[in-house]
């Protein structure tokens, strides 16, 4: 079982602050349920909002897995989520994902053809803003000022001020998703005056500039690598994340920033992380055992965090009647991943990827199969079983009925860093060499094949070996579509695979779909958002 700060106070949150916004509400600013001397009267109400601010990524509400949610006028668990929804936007659209279900619009994440009035990104960009919210509400309510005002001891006072780092963390992860997935965005801080005036909005370019300024202003704010408690932010992660966003910074503002990335990857690499030997039990539901690789993961857990939208989502949903090989109860018949996925995986000569955790037998389907004859039928495709409700120890998980998960979802990961530091290098960012991200990628492949038997050369390390095998390390971690619009492979006619563009071989479309639309119902809402071109 998992027992951290985030998780053992999360039930405690229906006597703190409660945040929340309806449908025709959806970009105003938070409403308080309850008074904020009631919320933050003691250190365990400031802890409880704290848990808030983090549970938001793993919850939908304060009663799991439904009822008291955060968002009105959404489905809790299908369109309201940040795991579920970061996942459809990430994954579904590209090769690495394709659904069965005919879910009102989700067959349009694959075709690539969304609109502005799609329910599903409606509900991401709410749970964005709403995620917001409440870490605005906790940097509001936690000033030094209000601190004294309520009589908060110095012991006290000094640990929550301390958390404030990890809160403006969590704020500047939310406005990097919204950066990538919708480029511009609506913007509100803790010193916006709550109720009064309508949000503005800030581009892309304008967005990049205040999630850099944010992490490298808390950077030295934030407790070391490794030192704080598991499921809460470090300066591994704050390092993690500006690495990410320099990787893929001339895709948000036009400007390389591969010298950046490099620097901050190496921060994390010599941050005292080491790969774990075993990658099935990164992705297992005792992963929170893994923080020699894992930086930071979103908390899951089969009692306390319920949810149809978090990791009980990857195991329901990529499972059928195999439900017993994910750890579950029970399938829901809908996930695989396209024969696009399949084939990056070609590259073994003669030994086995431990990565490729994949079914192509369930329902007697052969492995011509995984081409996909039929979208709509879960029995075509190559079924990823890469998350497992199963504990590596043998033990039992939380939920005896398996129907939520235990799995904590990984955001950020050592390999990722290995394989940013290498990218960086072959695109001509500075300080870093090609001998160190060939043994970089070496270590990766490493762990994957149990010996060198799947090391490369250095004549073999380019830009697409490194696209390549990002998929191979890091598919279903909500990675694939950021790295087909760095490569400029998502849209264009560069690189297809099966169903792209709801067409069975493959096909371009607009360029548009490189980025999402700004759901139509906000800017009903909220006359200064502008749309994205093209909707």
């Amino acid at each position: 079982m998992k027992y951290t700060m985030i998780k053992n106070t999360l039930f405690a949150l229906a006597a703190g602050v409660m945040l929340y916004s309806c449908s025709k509400k959806l970009d105003l600013f938070p409403q308080n349920d309850f008074t904020s001397q009631n919320a933050y009267a003691n250190t365990q109400g400031y802890l409880s909002v704290l848990a808030k601010v983090y549970g938001g990524l793993a919850t939908t509400g304060n009663v799991g897995p439904a009822g008291a949610s955060d968002i009105q006028g959404l489905d809790e668990g299908s369109q309201s989520p940040f795991i579920r929804g970061f996942f459809n936007c990430q994954e579904l659209p590209t090769d690495e994902a394709v659904v069965a279900w005919n879910d009102q619009t989700i067959k349009d994440f694959h075709n690539l053809s969304w609109s502005s009035s799609d329910p599903f990104l409606k509900g991401i960009y709410a749970r964005l803003v709403y995620n917001v919210m409440v870490a605005n509400e906790y940097l509001r309510e936690s000033t030094d000022e209000k601190l004294a005002s309520r009589g908060i001891s110095a012991t006290d006072a000094a640990n929550i001020k301390s958390s404030r780092a990890e809160a403006r963390f969590i704020r500047a992860f939310n406005y990097w998703v919204m950066m990538d997935l919708f480029g511009r965005s609506t913007f509100i801080d803790e010193t916006n005056t709550v109720g009064t005036t309508l949000p503005k909005e800030r581009t892309r370019a304008e967005m990049f500039t205040y999630v850099e300024g944010e992490l490298k202003a808390i950077e030295t704010e934030l407790k070391a690598p490794r030192t704080i408690e598991y499921g809460r932010v470090d300066q591994g992660a704050c390092w993690a994340l500006l690495a990410r966003v320099y990787l893929n910074a001339q895709v948000y503002t036009g400007t390389a920033r591969f010298t950046d990335a490099i620097t901050y990857s190496q921060k994390v690499i010599n941050g005292g992380y080491t790969l774990h030997n075993n990658y099935r039990e990164l992705f297992m539901a005792d992963n929170n055992k893994r923080t020699s690789e894992i930086i930071f993961a979103v908390n899951c857990d089969g009692l306390r965090t319920k949810s149809y939208g978090n990791t009980s989502f990857f195991v329901h949903a990529a499972a059928g009647d195999d439900a017993n090989d994910f750890g579950v109860g029970g399938g829901w018949y809908g996930y695989r991943a396209t024969k696009g996925l399949a084939d990056r995986f070609s590259d073994l000569t003669g030994v086995t990827d431990k990565r490729a955790m994949f079914i192509t037998s369930a329902f007697g389907v052969s492995p011509a199969q995984i081409a996909i004859s039929d979208v709509s039928n879960f029995g075509n495709g190559l079924h990823v079983n890469k998350y497992r409700n199963i504990r590596s120890d043998g033990l039992g998980v939380s939920d005896v009925n398996r129907d939520f998960s235990d799995i904590d979802f990984p955001v950020f990961r050592l390999s990722e860093m290995y394989l940013i530091y290498a990218e960086s290098v072959l695109r001509g960012g500075t300080g870093g060499d090609a001998t160190t991200a060939l043994a970089h990628v070496n270590r990766i492949r490493q762990r994957a094949f149990g010996n060198n038997s799947g090391d490369i050369t250095s004549a073999q390390l380019n830009i697409d070996y490194i696209l390549d095998e990002r998929a191979r390390e890091l598919y279903w971690e909500g990675h694939r579509r950021t790295d087909l619009i760095r490569y400029g492979r998502l849209t264009t006619g560069t690189y297809l695979w099966p169903w792209k563009g709801g067409v069975a071989s493959g096909t371009s479309v607009d360029s548009k779909y490189n980025i999402f639309p700004i759901p139509a119902s906000n800017r009903t809402a909220n006359p200064n958002l502008t749309q994205n071109p093209g909707y």
